[in-house]
């Protein structure tokens, strides 16, 4: 395939044996091998009209902003890729939820008090996660109906509307109401975040009462038709379209969540993933709030920055029983490095010069499949991506040496990044860990607002939460960090109980989002509070840390939530704390 007009995993994985694919947890991902089709992330221009015809075998879901999913025989992909609407093809990869293995410390509650309060009246909140028990009272309103407006369940391809859900609500007890809207959430993951944003508490107990507690609620169960449930970036697209849009039809402002991400990537904000949400933050109305990951205290990075003619040597300890796993290198196009690799045995591959294509390093009892990358369209960084694959069993374990070699230098950085902390063995790590730079994707886009995590209860930083700033254009993020240790939120099935992790700390500022939104468009103060404005405005009011006196900073960005002080001066709720 044209190098090109798809990344370099693409071309990794299309040139991987069937095999290899099935042996790696990176390369098989978009791949269904019983029809030997591939789910594709596409950037396009023009009309698809044409390529629609010249495909009858594929699918097209188109999305806003020129980005489309695509599915397609393997063997034609490569005449997709010749067609000039074509600009840039990427493959989807897995997301992970951002969990950990008071909203008065937030601002929150001042905001919501008294007859100005604010409660969300007038917002959608969109939770894209693993779903939402909708029994529970916490999304009804004082008369028991539900304040969902629409719940899509992914894997099911069906869309439930608050007519449906309110039928099934009205059966008298869950199993009834299961049988007229089956949908449940098995992990609780999104039911926990969506009470945090939105929930609305007990009847007569508003202690776990959320932020926008009488907003209505969009609600997508992402697919995961994996073995292990997670979801992959397509979906999330496909996800976050749906959210865009169906605001658009009701005419009413939305504050989209996404408590999940990954490891896959530049980090520089120009994935197609990336890019997308974007476009869709720019669409009008909306804000999107993104967790930064639970990757900050997980030695999944490494860092260092390179003289020409220098070397320096990167050790990667590969626990035992681990079955595959991708490591990748990520430098600027501009630099010159050579690569050498040692196995726990001491024996060393070639010196891997920059040559295009797919290698294999033979290593006792381990195949590396090799890819040097090229640029993208829309990044100047190059990858080099290696995938261990057992020959049997599992790949060698023991220490790996990643030998690097500079000739001519123009930048030097060079990062390197393992699988999010969740996918891979316990004591997987880089021995020289960084832990800046460590925030999951798509919290590295530009125009979310992307929500780190610190303890209220001790006021620090939260030593999970990723860390800033982006690569090469070392932008801000997180913008800043709420709440995520130990918050007390709703349990699927019922009752309460504690989460910590940076998709809790979102939904604070989702809900905080909300009810700007609800001030500014909503109550006409400002009809153009949403997006870039609305980020800003929390910028400004965020507090900050004892003990953190550099802002802003890689922790925090710029402080911590305080939606109170966030809304412009000499208006209602514009007192510090």
């Amino acid at each position: 395939m044209d190098s090109q007009k798809g990344e370099n995993l693409l071309n990794l994985a299309l040139d991987a044996t069937e095999g290899e694919r099935e042996r790696s947890p990176a390369l098989r991902v978009g791949y269904d091998k019983s029809d030997r089709h591939w789910e594709l992330i596409v950037k396009y221009s023009g009309d698809l009209g044409q390529i629609r015809e010249a495909f009858p075998d594929a699918s097209f879901d188109t999305l806003a902003g020129g980005y489309a999913i695509v599915r397609i025989p393997e063997s034609q992909i490569e005449p997709l890729a010749g067609f000039s609407q074509i600009e840039y093809m990427e493959k989807p990869k897995r997301l992970y939820f951002s969990v950990n293995k008071g909203k008065e410390d937030a601002c929150i509650a001042r905001v919501q008090g008294g007859e100005a309060g604010l409660s969300g009246r007038g917002v959608l909140v969109a939770v894209l996660d693993s779903g939402i028990d909708y029994w529970l009272d916490d999304f009804r309103d004082a008369d028991g109906r539900t304040r969902i407006l629409e719940l899509w369940d992914q894997d099911r391809d069906t869309v439930y509307p608050e007519e449906e859900i309110n039928a099934a609500l009205a059966a008298g007890s869950r199993e009834a109401a299961q049988e007229r809207v089956p949908f449940q959430d098995a992990s609780g993951h999104g039911t926990a975040v969506a009470a945090i944003a939105a929930g609305s508490g007990a009847p007569g107990d508003p202690r776990y009462r959320g932020v926008a507690w009488e907003s209505r609620l969009l609600v997508v169960r992402l697919g995961s038709r994996e073995s292990d449930f997670a979801p992959r970036t397509t979906q999330l697209m496909r996800a976050a379209d749906y959210a865009i849009r169906r605001a658009q039809e009701l005419k009413m402002p939305v504050a989209v969540n996404i408590s999940l991400g990954h490891t896959y990537g530049s980090h520089d904000g120009t994935s197609l993933l990336e890019t997308y949400l974007d476009t869709a933050a720019a669409a009008g109305r909306s804000s999107i709030v993104v967790g930064a990951g639970n990757e900050g205290d997980s030695p999944g990075h490494a860092s260092g920055t390179l003289a020409s003619g220098g070397e320096a040597v990167v050790e990667l300890s590969l626990d035992e029983y681990e079955a595959g796993i991708g490591v990748q290198l990520w430098k600027s196009y501009a630099d010159e490095i050579q690569v050498e690799l040692v196995s726990p045995g001491g024996y060393p591959s070639e010196i891997i010069r920059p040559l295009p294509g797919t290698r294999r390093l033979y290593f006792p009892g381990t195949t590396v499949l090799l890819y040097y990358g090229m640029p993208s369209p829309y990044s100047r960084a190059q990858e080099i991506y290696f995938d261990f694959l057992p020959r049997e069993g599992y790949v060698e374990s023991g220490i790996w040496r990643f030998r690097l070699l500079a000739g001519r230098i123009a930048d030097g950085r060079y990062d390197l990044w393992l699988p999010p902390e969740a996918a891979r063995n316990r004591f997987t790590r880089f021995l020289a860990a960084d832990p800046d730079t460590t925030l999951t994707i798509p919290s590295t886009a530009s125009r979310v607002i992307s929500a780190g995590a610190y303890d209220d209860a001790s006021q620090t930083y939260a030593s999970f939460s990723g860390r800033g700033y982006t690569r090469f254009l070392h932008a801000v993020k997180p913008d800043l960090a709420a709440p995520g240790v130990g918050i007390v939120t709703a349990r699927a099935g019922g009752g309460y109980g504690p989460v910590t992790g940076t998709s809790f700390a979102a939904p604070f500022v989702t809900g905080s989002a909300a009810l700007l939104m609800e001030w500014g468009i909503t109550r006409g103060n400002d009809p153009y509070l949403y997006g870039e404005k609305l980020k800003a405005y929390l910028m400004r009011g965020a507090a900050r840390l004892p003990g953190e006196a550099d802002y802003p900073n890689p922790r925090l960005g710029y402080g911590t939530l305080c939606l109170s002080a966030a809304f412009p001066e000499n208006r209602a709720f514009s007192q510090n704390r």
